[in-house]
Protein backbone atom coordinates (compact mmCIF):
# COMPACT_ATOMS: atom_id res chain seq x y z
CA UNK A 1 0.00 0.00 0.00
CA UNK A 2 1.01 3.33 -0.86
CA UNK A 3 0.73 6.29 1.46
CA UNK A 4 -0.34 8.54 -1.38
CA UNK A 5 -3.20 6.29 -2.42
CA UNK A 6 -4.31 6.05 1.24
CA UNK A 7 -4.20 9.80 1.57
CA UNK A 8 -6.16 10.29 -1.62
CA UNK A 9 -8.73 7.67 -0.55
CA UNK A 10 -9.09 9.29 2.87
CA UNK A 11 -9.41 12.73 1.26
CA UNK A 12 -12.13 11.45 -1.08
CA UNK A 13 -13.97 9.79 1.84
CA UNK A 14 -13.61 13.03 3.87
CA UNK A 15 -14.94 15.14 0.98
CA UNK A 16 -17.89 12.74 0.57
CA UNK A 17 -18.49 12.87 4.32
CA UNK A 18 -18.39 16.69 4.31
CA UNK A 19 -20.72 16.80 1.28
CA UNK A 20 -23.22 14.40 2.96
CA UNK A 21 -23.03 16.44 6.18
CA UNK A 22 -23.52 19.69 4.25
CA UNK A 23 -26.40 18.25 2.21
CA UNK A 24 -28.36 16.33 4.88
CA UNK A 25 -27.16 17.08 8.43
CA UNK A 26 -26.15 20.76 8.29
CA UNK A 27 -29.64 22.09 7.28
CA UNK A 28 -31.26 20.09 10.09
CA UNK A 29 -28.72 21.45 12.61
CA UNK A 30 -29.16 25.02 11.32
CA UNK A 31 -32.97 24.67 11.55
CA UNK A 32 -32.74 23.29 15.10
CA UNK A 33 -30.40 26.14 16.10
CA UNK A 34 -32.77 28.70 14.49
CA UNK A 35 -35.76 27.22 16.34
CA UNK A 36 -33.81 27.19 19.58
CA UNK A 37 -32.79 30.83 19.01
CA UNK A 38 -36.43 31.78 18.36
CA UNK A 39 -37.53 29.91 21.49
CA UNK A 40 -34.92 31.70 23.58
CA UNK A 41 -35.90 35.07 22.07
CA UNK A 42 -39.59 34.34 22.75
CA UNK A 43 -38.76 33.33 26.33
CA UNK A 44 -36.79 36.53 26.87
CA UNK A 45 -39.64 38.60 25.41
CA UNK A 46 -42.15 36.78 27.62
CA UNK A 47 -39.96 37.42 30.66
CA UNK A 48 -39.72 41.13 29.79
CA UNK A 49 -43.51 41.27 29.28
CA UNK A 50 -44.08 39.47 32.56
CA UNK A 51 -41.71 41.86 34.35
CA UNK A 52 -43.51 44.85 32.80
CA UNK A 53 -46.92 43.44 33.80
CA UNK A 54 -45.59 42.76 37.30
CA UNK A 55 -44.48 46.38 37.61
CA UNK A 56 -47.87 47.56 36.31
CA UNK A 57 -49.65 45.23 38.73
CA UNK A 58 -47.54 46.51 41.62
CA UNK A 59 -48.32 50.14 40.78
CA UNK A 60 -51.99 49.24 40.22
CA UNK A 61 -52.07 47.43 43.57
CA UNK A 62 -50.52 50.45 45.28
CA UNK A 63 -53.10 52.72 43.63
CA UNK A 64 -55.93 50.41 44.68
CA UNK A 65 -54.53 50.22 48.19
CA UNK A 66 -54.39 54.01 48.39
CA UNK A 67 -57.97 54.22 47.11
CA UNK A 68 -59.10 51.61 49.62
CA UNK A 69 -57.41 53.52 52.44
CA UNK A 70 -59.10 56.74 51.35
CA UNK A 71 -62.48 55.02 51.13
CA UNK A 72 -61.94 53.41 54.53
CA UNK A 73 -61.04 56.78 56.01
CA UNK A 74 -64.14 58.34 54.45
CA UNK A 75 -66.31 55.53 55.83
CA UNK A 76 -64.74 55.97 59.27
CA UNK A 77 -65.40 59.70 59.15
CA UNK A 78 -69.01 59.09 58.08
CA UNK A 79 -69.41 56.60 60.92
CA UNK A 80 -67.97 59.09 63.39
CA UNK A 81 -70.31 61.79 62.11
CA UNK A 82 -73.28 59.43 62.30
CA UNK A 83 -72.29 58.39 65.82
CA UNK A 84 -72.04 62.04 66.83
CA UNK A 85 -75.48 62.68 65.33
CA UNK A 86 -76.88 59.69 67.20
CA UNK A 87 -75.33 60.92 70.45
CA UNK A 88 -76.78 64.39 69.90
CA UNK A 89 -80.19 62.92 69.03
CA UNK A 90 -80.08 60.77 72.18
CA UNK A 91 -79.13 63.81 74.25
CA UNK A 92 -81.99 65.84 72.78
CA UNK A 93 -84.40 62.98 73.35
CA UNK A 94 -83.18 62.60 76.93
CA UNK A 95 -83.62 66.35 77.50
CA UNK A 96 -87.14 66.21 76.10
CA UNK A 97 -87.96 63.14 78.21
CA UNK A 98 -86.52 64.89 81.28
CA UNK A 99 -88.65 67.96 80.58
CA UNK A 100 -91.75 65.77 80.17
CA UNK A 101 -91.01 63.94 83.41
CA UNK A 102 -90.37 67.24 85.16
CA UNK A 103 -93.70 68.64 83.92
CA UNK A 104 -95.51 65.45 84.93
CA UNK A 105 -93.92 65.60 88.39
CA UNK A 106 -94.79 69.29 88.68
CA UNK A 107 -98.42 68.56 87.73
CA UNK A 108 -98.56 65.69 90.22
CA UNK A 109 -97.09 67.94 92.92
CA UNK A 110 -99.69 70.60 92.13
CA UNK A 111 -102.45 68.01 92.39
CA UNK A 112 -101.08 66.77 95.72
CA UNK A 113 -100.86 70.37 96.99
CA UNK A 114 -104.48 70.97 95.96
CA UNK A 115 -105.58 67.73 97.62
CA UNK A 116 -103.69 68.68 100.77
CA UNK A 117 -105.30 72.15 100.76
CA UNK A 118 -108.75 70.63 100.38
CA UNK A 119 -108.03 68.16 103.14
CA UNK A 120 -106.77 70.95 105.39
CA UNK A 121 -109.80 73.09 104.59
CA UNK A 122 -112.09 70.23 105.56
CA UNK A 123 -110.14 69.64 108.77
CA UNK A 124 -110.12 73.38 109.60
CA UNK A 125 -113.83 73.59 108.97
CA UNK A 126 -114.42 70.61 111.24
CA UNK A 127 -112.19 72.13 113.89
CA UNK A 128 -113.94 75.51 113.52
CA UNK A 129 -117.32 73.85 114.00
CA UNK A 130 -116.02 71.96 117.03
CA UNK A 131 -114.50 75.15 118.40
CA UNK A 132 -117.74 77.04 117.84
CA UNK A 133 -119.70 74.27 119.60
CA UNK A 134 -117.44 74.53 122.59
CA UNK A 135 -117.57 78.30 122.63
CA UNK A 136 -121.31 78.45 122.21
CA UNK A 137 -121.92 75.43 124.30
CA UNK A 138 -124.42 74.18 121.84
CA UNK A 139 -124.38 71.82 119.01
CA UNK A 140 -123.96 73.40 115.59
CA UNK A 141 -125.75 71.55 112.86
CA UNK A 142 -123.34 70.97 109.96
CA UNK A 143 -126.14 70.33 107.49
CA UNK A 144 -127.84 73.65 108.27
CA UNK A 145 -124.68 75.61 108.24
CA UNK A 146 -123.08 74.04 105.12
CA UNK A 147 -123.09 77.39 103.41
CA UNK A 148 -121.15 78.95 106.25
CA UNK A 149 -118.69 76.06 106.22
CA UNK A 150 -118.18 76.36 102.44
CA UNK A 151 -117.46 80.09 102.74
CA UNK A 152 -115.06 79.40 105.61
CA UNK A 153 -113.30 76.69 103.60
CA UNK A 154 -112.99 79.03 100.59
CA UNK A 155 -111.45 81.77 102.74
CA UNK A 156 -108.86 79.39 104.12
Amino acid sequence: MNITSTLIAQSVVFIVFVWICMRFIWPVLIEAMRQRQEAIAAGLQAAEDADRRLQEAKSGAQDELAKAKEEAQAIIEQARGRAQQMVEAAKDEAREEGARLKEAARAEIDQEVNRAKESLRAQVATLAVQGAEKVLGESVDAAKHADILDRLAAEL
